[in-house]
């Protein structure tokens, strides 16, 4: 076979390169041209591809030419059949070629592999077309398993993945599902008996999460609430009730939870979701169980958790219970619960987040389907798809830098026997504006520390009396009328006499800013102490003159300007003796 007439020779099918040997009755590798080449000639072609002579057919048929020696016969040309030679007379047969080989070329091969390729290929096309469909139907049922109800507009109407995430956490005490008949209370409406605001940093480098008790003392507000024909009916507000009633009582829904939460915190939820006692059994069993850790022996009858001191991994109705729990842990109160209840949702963040769970395509269509099936969600978030844009944000988030606190109270002071509580004026507003501002309650790097360190610094040292503060106030994002007002307070209520009206700055800040020389210390610190200032928002650098030719600092109020007189120092506030943890740490109930 020539290389003119099939192509290049490394194109040459393998199945034409053997041929029968009339001697042995086997085939044989007839080899390539750039081969070595058998010392018998082969015949002799025209630049056509052709045999050139009279001998074409005689040499198509093997015989010799006309000018080979005589007896002798030229090798066949490749892939071309060479007939038997005839036996003499008295010779033995020949013996028999092997099974499988008797007067056949190998079997090719290139039509059966393309073939397989292309049967392997509509298979292959169909399981793929086939998966799709499966996935859209799957993904249409997990829609179908989502219940949602209306934000009556009471929150911002979705979180946004360029800003901090804020997610209420709704538990309720209704008896819904088969076997929580034993639960909670036997004609509750469904109050908001466990509460959590989760914050998520805007960088999601952190996350705050925010237990508010259900027996603290708040003013519910007036709550514009959809009813079941499409109507809108607003439900009065009230004070001084327990904050579980906001959600159920008077026919209030999960958005008058929101406005609550709003009107004590200060921050505005995007979304809500609300579980009830199946979510627990659900979602723990969808995981294979969460591990958590007891530092004692509890046997409690109302909840009906038993278990030893150690470490147990618990699901379904063993979880619920484990959530439940009071009276024989801590004080026995609510606040006791809401500590193992953190304790029990870091432990199931550790195992969200496990190469166990996330690893495994069974538990985590489980956990799709036990979540669309438990939670309620806002009308904002009645999507699986909305709901994976979430779940991705908040995947974002490593658990150690996920801390949870509790808003700080105190027992209510109007009752004589303590079942109640209220803020703690002296902790719980710091706590609300750390979140507002979107601080961390957990330095995230080792530098963030150093530099707290120094900043901290900054704010330690002698004060220079008001009188001796010299600064000139410049409106840098604040509200218009900003720098007059807090410029008149200065100097009518402050004592800081020496002060002036700059204008506005040459760019907005997002936070206040004070800058002066270091000779200027003392006066810094003086006026720090007076606006509440941290010692991050002081920048030690240069100072400028003003209209007398006296060294100044400059005063620069930002967007978190709050009003003339109100202190600054919400994003440097000292949670050190602010109760939490964090969502990597393991600890044991007690």
């Amino acid at each position: 076979m020539d290389a003119q007439g099939r192509g290049r020779a490394d194109d040459i099918d393998p199945a034409d390169q053997w041929v029968l040997n009339p001697h042995t009755g086997e085939y044989e590798l007839r080899l390539s041209p750039s081969a070595p080449q058998p010392t018998v000639p082969g015949p002799r072609r025209s630049a056509s591809g052709r045999s050139a002579g009279r001998g074409d057919r005689g040499e198509a048929e093997g015989t010799a030419p006309a000018d080979a020696p005589r007896g002798r016969r030229t090798a066949p040309a490749p892939g071309r059949d060479v007939p038997p030679q005839r036996r003499r007379r008295g010779a033995p047969a020949p013996e028999e070629p092997p099974p499988g080989r008797r007067g056949r070329r190998p079997e090719k091969k290139k039509s059966k592999a393309r073939k397989v390729l292309l049967w392997t290929g509509g298979t292959m096309a169909f399981v793929i077309l086939a998966t799709a469909s499966a996935a859209y139907f799957y993904l249409e049922h997990l829609n179908g398993n989502i219940t949602a109800v209306s934000d009556d507009g009471a929150s911002t109407g979705g979180f946004q993945k360029d800003k901090a995430i804020n997610i209420l956490l709704i538990g309720t005490d209704k008896r819904t599902g088969d076997g929580n008949e034993g639960y909670g209370d036997a004609g509750s409406v469904g109050h908001a008996d466990t509460n959590i605001l989760l914050h998520v940093s805007k960088d999601r480098s952190n996350a705050t999460a925010l237990s508010i008790p259900r027996d603290l003392i708040v003013d519910v507000p007036d709550c514009p609430t959809e009813q079941e024909d499409g109507s809108t009916k607003v439900i009065p507000g009230t004070t001084g009730v327990r904050f579980n009633t906001s959600l159920g009582q008077d026919g209030r829904t999960p958005s008058c939870t929101v406005r609550t939460v709003t009107e004590l915190t200060g921050v505005q939820p995007d979304n809500f979701m609300v579980a009830d006692f199946n979510a627990v059994k659900t979602l723990t069993t969808a995981v294979g169980g969460v591990e958590v850790c007891l530092a004692k022996d509890i046997d409690d009858e109302d909840s009906h958790l038993k278990l030893s001191a150690g470490t147990h991994t618990i699901e379904g109705e063993q979880a619920l219970a484990f959530v439940r729990t009071r009276h024989s842990v801590g004080f026995g109160g609510d606040l006791s619960r809401i500590e193992i209840q953190q304790q029990f949702l870091g432990a199931l963040m550790r195992k969200l987040k496990s190469n166990d769970t996330l690893t495994s395509p069974s538990k985590m269509l489980k956990l799709a389907e036990a979540g669309t099936e438990a939670l309620t969600v806002d009308s904002q978030l009645n999507s699986i798809g909305k709901l994976k844009d979430l779940g991705l944000e908040l995947g974002k988030l490593n658990v150690k830098n996920l801390t949870f606190t509790t808003i700080p109270v105190i027992d209510n002071p109007a009752e004589t026997v303590k079942s109640t509580v209220v803020l703690n004026e002296s902790k719980a507003p710091q706590v609300f504006d750390l979140i507002k501002n979107d601080v961390s309650f957990t330095e995230v790097k080792q530098e963030q520390k150093k530099e707290k360190a120094a900043v901290a610094a900054r704010l330690k040292g002698t004060k220079a009396d008001a009188s001796e503060v010299r600064v000139r106030v410049l409106n840098g994002g604040a509200e218009t009328g900003s720098a007059q007002e807090e410029l008149t307070w200065l100097q009518t209520s402050a004592g800081v006499t020496k002060s002036e009206n700059a204008g506005n700055a040459e760019k907005d800040l997002s936070k206040t800013r004070l800058e002066y020389d270091p000779d200027q210390a003392d006066q810094a610190r003086r006026l720090a102490d007076i606006l509440g200032l941290s010692g991050s928002a002081m920048k030690p650098g240069e100072s400028v003159t003003n209209a007398q030719g006296l060294p100044t600092m400059t005063l620069t109020l930002g967007k978190d300007f709050k009003g003339a007189g109100v202190k600054l120092n919400s994003s440097s506030a000292d949670t050190s003796d602010v109760d939490k943890s964090t969502a990597d740490e393991v600890k044991c109930a007690q």
